[in-house]
Formats: C-alpha cells, structure tokens, sequence
C-alpha cells in the first residue's frame, strides 16, 4: 500500500491524501488550504477512482455530502459540482477496487462527520478526519474508546489542538451558558456569528432562546442547511419549529428563485416563517439572530451606545486577524471588539479534540505507526504519543506487513 500526502502534514486544512493499492488509487479528502500562504492541490494532474470525503467543511472539501457541499455554491452563485456522488452509511463498509472502507461516524462541529478504516494488502489504516469528544455526539468518540478497532497498522490522526487549549469553553454546554446568560435580560438584539453547518452551534443558540424565551432568526442558507437534515432526523431545530424565524434577505431570496429546480417548493414554504425587519425593529430585545461575518451591514443597523447590540462571535478567533480576506466582513467584526456600541461575546468550542482526548483515542486504537495529519505542530507529536513517523507533502510511505 502506498500512500502519499499531498497536503495537511504540517499544516491546518487542506488535506488530501493519495492511498493506492494494486490498481486502485483513491484519495482521503481534498481540502482548501486555510493559510493564505498555502496553494491548494492541483486535483487535475491526479489520477484516481475515487474521493472520499470525511465532512463538508471547506478545507477538506473545498478542492472539489452532495447538498451540503453544493449548497455554498448556489448561495454564491457559482455552478453546483458535476461529479458522481456516492453515498455510504455509518459503519457499514463498502468497496472501492483493491479497497474495503468502513465509515465511523464521529463527532465534530460539521454534521455528518466521519472517520474510515481502510484495508487492503491485508493491512489497516485508520483516517481520524476532524473529531472531538465534547460535542452533542460526544458518545461517539467514547465509543471508539472504549470498542477500539484492532490490528491498526497506520494511523493518521489529526493535530489541530496541539498548541491550542479548550479551557474558557470546553464543551457545548458552555457555549449555550454564556449565550443564556447573555441574552436573557437583553436590551437589544443579539447576533450570533457562526458555520451554518455547525448544527451544534445553531442547537446551542436554539436551547438558549427557548430557556430565555427568546425567538431564534436564521438566514435562508441556514434553514436551508437544515432542510437537509430532515431527511435524517427529526430531532435538528427547524424553519418550522414555533420558536425559529426565517429573515429573508434579497441576495439569498435572489437564488431561491434563480434556482427552482433545485430548491421544489421551499421558497414558499419557507415564507410561512419569515420575519421582516420591521418585526426585528419593533421589538429587538425578543431576538438572537444566527448569522455570518457578513451580517455586519445588520447589526449595524441595530448599533445602540445606550442599549448595545450583543454580537456572539463564535468561531476561531484567528479569522479575525486581518489575514483571512476571503471571509468578506471579518474586519469589520474584529472592529466590534472596540466599539461602544456593541457588547462583543467570544463563544465557541473548538471543532477538534484537545490533545489530552487524542492521548485517550491513540492509547485506545495503538497502532503500529501514527502520522500527524492537520496539524502545524506534527514534530511535537513524538513526545506525546507511541510509535510516530513524520511524512512530508509529497512524500511517498510504502506501508509493508
């Protein structure tokens, strides 16, 4: 089995890893690089079967399911991906050529976030993708400990916490605290800034509204998103939920109706659940708004120095430095953290475990080899866990019995 990474040895985002075997060659992910320093794969001088992809998160994705993936590109008006979808169900394996690949649901800040056991050549090989433990699925990395699979010739685990900690919200709950505590009295509006496909996040915002009594507002892409989710669950926040609004703005309303083949009756349905900006006007203090960075142009309009807006941001605070222009809006969100007029909020728990959690699962799974993944630090790996080979970009490992 040879294997090849292409991206993501020694950096966070972007991964895409080459496994072939025999005749059959596929490919763990193909994500956008997060660094703006970083180019992403040619993807065109690759030859594979196949692209396995572990989560709809951009930088693992992004080179390149299905609706949660095409979705961002019909919001931005872009063409929608002409690949051959396959889908695959937890924990149920399947074949692709030389391969047998079982996916392992895990918990992460995507929905429908997986790991994969790969096998071949009668090896094993065991793709973290993004996971975490103190989640909502929280279980699901349990499970991995406490059931471990065994005989794992190859590990490739991923790092994003090795020089981060968790410590002001280590999980969930926290998250949904601070928002409680926040907007239950409030005086304004409240903006919370996060992933749309961070259901995590948008339940947290959600419990929060229903313990303050408070009506939670989603943007189009949003309720669209978890559209999506009911053909799953029944148990996701939804447009049609009585606590939950939809605020229609004319970008998003604009792609609906460019787009009717895609998106069948929703834009009707979704107008049952609308809320206008008069409503959010007349009554400010009765709302958590879910929205992005680019909401400023919103929240500005409800900028009050004797009754400041709350603004919750809740994401990586690292988009905030100035070197992420490709997220339009986020100067002007790091601009609130000194403005008067806003109450800004830092809420968010990582979408990674801490390092403690990776000790507990590679202990759990040990492996004969481990290869940092996803990480900046991949030197640091060796003083922290058993049996670690360091592989460059580009460098081919020969995986033998």
């Amino acid at each position: 089995m040879k294997i090849t990474i292409h991206k993501g040895s020694h950096e966070i985002g972007g991964n895409c890893i080459q496994i072939s075997s025999g005749k059959t060659t596929i490919l763990l992910d193909a994500g956008l690089p997060l660094s703006p320093d970083s180019q992403p794969v040619d993807l065109s001088r690759l030859i594979v079967d196949a692209l396995l992809i572990s989560h709809p998160h951009q930088d693992h994705f992004g080179g390149l399911a299905r609706s949660l993936i095409d979705a961002p590109q019909v919001f931005i008006g872009g063409d929608r991906y002409a690949l051959d979808f396959h889908d695959f169900k937890a924990w149920q394996p399947f074949t692709i050529g030389e391969f047998t690949i079982t996916p392992y649901l895990v918990d992460h800040s995507a929905t429908d976030a997986y790991a994969f056991l790969i096998e071949a050549e009668g090896k094993r090989l065991f793709y973290s993708g993004d996971l975490r433990s103190h989640g909502r699925k929280g279980k699901l990395f349990d499970n991995l400990i406490k059931r471990p699979i065994r005989d794992i010739d190859l590990l490739f685990l991923e790092g994003t916490m090795m020089h981060r900690n968790n410590d002001l919200f280590p999980d969930e709950m926290a998250v949904e605290d601070t928002i409680f505590q926040t907007i239950r009295q409030q005086k304004n509006i409240s903006f919370l800034l996060a992933s749309s496909q961070n259901i995590d996040r948008i339940v947290s915002a959600y419990r929060a509204c229903k313990r303050a009594g408070k009506l939670l507002v989603i943007d189009i892409y949003t309720a669209w998103v978890l559209e999506q989710l009911r053909q799953i669950t029944q148990n996701t926040p939804a447009m049609d939920w009585p606590e939950i609004r939809v605020f229609a703005a004319y970008s998003q309303d604009q792609r609906l109706k460019a787009n009717p083949d895609y998106f069948g009756d929703f834009r009707k349905r979704l107008y049952l659940h609308r809320v206008k900006r008069e409503e959010l006007q007349a009554t400010p203090e009765a709302f958590l708004y879910f929205g992005k960075m680019s909401s400023f142009r919103l929240i500005n309009a409800f900028k009050n120095a004797a009754a400041p807006v709350n603004v919750f941001y809740s994401q990586w605070l690292g988009y905030l430095d100035g070197s992420h222009t490709e997220y339009f809006g986020s100067d002007k969100i790091s601009g609130y953290r000194s403005d008067p007029e806003v109450n800004f909020v830092y809420a968010h728990t990582s979408g990674h475990a801490p390092v403690a959690d990776l000790q507990r699962l590679a202990a759990a799974l040990n492996p004969r080899k481990l290869v940092p993944i996803h990480t900046e630090r991949g030197e640091d790996f060796s003083q922290l866990f058993a049996n670690v080979i360091t592989l460059n970009d580009g460098e081919t490992y020969v995986l033998t019995q």
